[in-house]
């Protein structure tokens, strides 16, 4: 993306190219949706806050369309881009009128995107400033909580991305360890080397201690097959 914005000269323009491809996007032929769709579950849980990095509207369109009890998401994305600009207030989020948040922006709106590697350095210092200033990062204060209160569920996330780790890694430290809840990551193993002896289990055994510092237990297998087992259980 940042070798196509330089090619293209224009950032936004470039974001709203990218957003209609997503929107657009029709899977080839012989490619069927999943027969399990993660959100679908999700929106059946009685959850007030749902976070995404993703820019498209599957979660809060999920959360409406939900038959057994359809729900009226409050939908919002941050400023990123300023500090300085005051964000709307939130209420507090409820199962009925749940908060779905955009952490890097969404495809309605293009300019929110995080999407080049000066969007997202640009995204770290704001973070960072914001935290000196005013001792928290500029996310809206019903977000906060909801990170440093409730266990959170990692999905399609890499959890060695640098924005989710420094943003992670800020809340933790600002959270007493009896304050501290615990969290679960769907995480597929990294590439392996078949020629290393036990290259799986050394692999997992890695994730498993790295993550455990962060009060993170992790699934490891596909997406798929955690909603399986997730819907199965419900």
């Amino acid at each position: 993306m940042q070798y196509a914005v330089t090619a293209n000269g224009d950032p936004v323009d470039l974001k709203h190219q990218v957003c209609s491809y997503l929107q657009e996007y029709v899977p080839p032929p012989g490619v069927h949706p999943p027969a399990i769709d993660p959100h679908t579950v999700l929106a059946r849980f009685p959850i007030e806050t749902f976070l995404t990095t993703n820019y498209d509207d599957f979660m809060a369109t999920a959360l409406l369309q939900e038959k057994e009890c359809r729900k009226d998401p409050v939908v919002q994305s941050p400023t990123w881009w300023d500090i300085e600009v005051e964000e709307p207030a939130l209420g507090l989020p409820t199962f009925e009128e749940p908060l779905v948040y955009h952490l890097h922006g969404r495809w309605d709106d293009p300019g929110s995107l995080v999407l080049t590697d000066d969007d997202y350095l640009t995204y770290l210092v704001n973070m960072v400033e914001a935290r000196a200033a005013n001792d928290q990062p500029p996310l809206p204060s019903t977000v906060i909580r909801a990170m440093t209160s409730h266990p959170l569920l990692f999905v399609g996330y890499s959890l060695q991305d640098w924005n989710f780790r420094v943003l992670f890694h800020g809340l933790l430290k600002a959270m007493p360890l009896i304050r501290r809840r615990r969290h679960i990551s769907v995480q597929l193993l990294p590439d392996l080397d078949e020629s290393v002896a036990d290259a799986a289990e050394r692999a997992r055994d890695y994730l498993e201690r790295y993550l455990n510092d962060w009060s993170i237990t992790i699934f490891i297998g596909t997406t798929q097959e955690f909603f399986e087992q997730l819907r199965s259980r419900m």
